[in-house]
């Protein structure tokens, strides 16, 4: 795989503002998907991994999961994009970086564009909002 791929939640509505802000704003060669719409297996990754956290799959195969993948696919963008991307794999900046991600993904029902489908792992979303209804 030569195209680097960021996979988010496309069922949560945070995480599509979120994903439409990087399409529109940030120029990344990323294939920026849905993970619900993604090949995870050709991927590497599983249903699991994609509920816990954004993934960033790179060229030679390089994963990476939350504020790590954020940072990788900010790297890609180039210029200013960079400078925020190492900054945010600095080692203070990163040991900060996870406890805000998984507080922000914990709350990110209660944030602008989250509802409360958010809040729930997949299995639970499923059986409330049937794909087959």
């Amino acid at each position: 795989m030569t195209t680097p791929t960021f996979v988010y939640d496309g069922d949560c509505a945070f995480c599509s503002t979120c994903a439409e802000f990087i399409q529109t704003r940030i120029p990344t060669r990323a294939r920026v998907i849905p993970w619900q719409f993604a090949d995870l297996d050709a991927l590497g990754l599983t249903t699991e991994e994609c509920e816990e956290a954004v993934q960033w799959v790179g060229p030679g195969g390089v994963k990476a999961a939350g504020p790590d993948a954020i940072a990788l696919m900010l790297r890609d963008a180039g210029r200013a994009w960079q400078l925020a991307g190492g900054a945010l794999q600095l080692g203070p900046i990163r040991l900060a970086a996870w406890p805000a991600y998984r507080w922000v993904s914990g709350h990110r029902h209660l944030l602008p564009g989250g509802t409360a489908a958010c809040s729930l792992p997949q299995a639970q979303r499923d059986l409330l909002y049937p794909k087959d209804a």
